[in-house]
């Protein structure tokens, strides 16, 4: 065999080592939630971000998605409950990795966030001017950044949802979002038509 003719075989049988009995690539494994250094579980397709919440919205409305912030807190069991649980259902993550992008923040935590009217504020501060008090508790916003900078803190989400939601409702909730839905209809109203 000739080195081009070789790594041309090499290559299939390498393709073809990947594909299942079925004719199929296996899917990859889902994975798991990581511990972080402040001791919140962390999705790893969850929002890399330098933290500043217009250039966040705006980069997930580019991509064709919504933005929401995710408040936790260590030790909180109904936040690890929302990772272990609700995020392990794959309908749940795979409607959710498609359709939004999601900014971890600790209800405690130091980090400076740059708030949408420009605010430089520690994730702690920033959880006191939106009035967050439960974690987990996830802020929906709007598709676009226009105007927030001019609203009150508490007028620019669209949505939130305070506390853990039952895997079935947490879905509904994101679809609600997702569909615009509160523009129309109260979430109680839209779970119970959608469930």
């Amino acid at each position: 065999m000739t080195g081009v003719t070789r790594r041309a075989a090499l290559a299939g049988a390498a393709a073809l080592s990947l594909v299942g009995t079925n004719g199929f690539a296996p899917r990859p494994a889902r994975a798991e939630p990581q511990l972080t250094e402040d001791g919140l579980y962390r999705q790893p397709w969850f929002l890399d971000s330098f933290l500043e919440l217009g250039d966040d919205l705006t980069t997930a409305a580019d991509a064709g998605k919504r933005f929401a912030v995710m408040w936790e807190l260590k030790g909180c069991p109904y936040c690890r409950e929302t990772h272990f649980v609700n995020f392990a259902d794959p309908e749940i993550d795979g409607y959710i990795r498609e359709n939004f992008d999601i900014l971890q923040l600790n209800i405690i935590g130091s980090r400076i966030v740059t708030d949408f009217d420009g605010e430089e504020l520690s994730e702690k501060a920033l959880a006191r001017k939106y009035q967050v008090r439960f974690t987990p508790t996830f802020q929906f916003f709007p598709a676009s950044a226009e105007g927030l900078a001019e609203k009150a803190a508490m007028e620019r989400e669209v949505t939130r949802a305070p506390g853990y939601l039952k895997p079935r409702y947490f879905l509904a909730m994101f679809r609600y979002v997702k569909e615009a839905a509160y523009e129309t209809e109260s979430f109680r109203s839209f779970a119970r038509r959608v469930n």
